[in-house]
């Protein structure tokens, strides 16, 4: 397993060992010494998610405020995205910066972003199933979203007119946005 920080401190960009034969491949998508060792962070994910969405579907910039903040182990099972996360911890050296990167069943990358980012991704292919493990449970009252278009972070998600949720489209602008982070 390969894991790099990206330039934004905390979140890690992780490219695991693929072991392939004629058979197919085998991977170890997650291993909790091997994370702890190479991140730093000795984290207890206790929720799994998963969607599958359609080609040019946007989810996000999704995040919950503290307590409920997750930390976020995201990967690709099939299809590929353009996934996105923000920094909106208000005493980062990289607040309102984002880092970008195509996540795919192909290159099995992954990236772990902690608690502080909100997050999206755009689906680059039809039926693309998207897996995250999170470090805390869901809770509605405390979610929130930042619009996925917004001027001042300047995104460019390679896309105009994406499909969205009513909640995505009714996210907040970055400028307005107060971070309890």
């Amino acid at each position: 397993m390969h894991v790099k920080e990206s330039k934004l401190k905390g979140l890690f960009i992780i490219e695991p060992t693929v072991f392939k034969d004629d058979r197919g491949y085998f991977f170890e998508s997650f291993n909790s010494k091997l994370f702890k060792d190479k991140t730093g962070y000795s984290n207890n994910f206790v929720q799994d998610n998963e969607s599958k969405s359609q080609k040019n579907v946007l989810r996000g910039l999704h995040f919950q405020h503290p307590p409920f903040a997750q930390g976020k182990l995201v990967r690709v099972i099939k299809g590929s995205v353009l996934d996105v996360a923000v920094d909106i911890r208000n005493n980062s050296s990289t607040y309102g910066e984002h880092i970008k990167l195509v996540l795919s069943e192909q290159n099995k990358t992954m990236m772990y972003i902690p608690e502080g980012f909100a997050h999206g991704f755009l689906t680059l292919e039809n039926d693309t199933i998207f897996s995250y493990k999170c470090t805390n449970y869901y809770n509605k009252s405390s979610e929130d979203c930042i619009l996925w278009n917004d001027s001042t972070l300047a995104i460019d998600w390679l896309i105009d007119n994406p499909f969205l949720s009513e909640k995505d489209q009714l996210g907040k602008n970055f400028s307005s946005f107060v971070t309890k982070f």
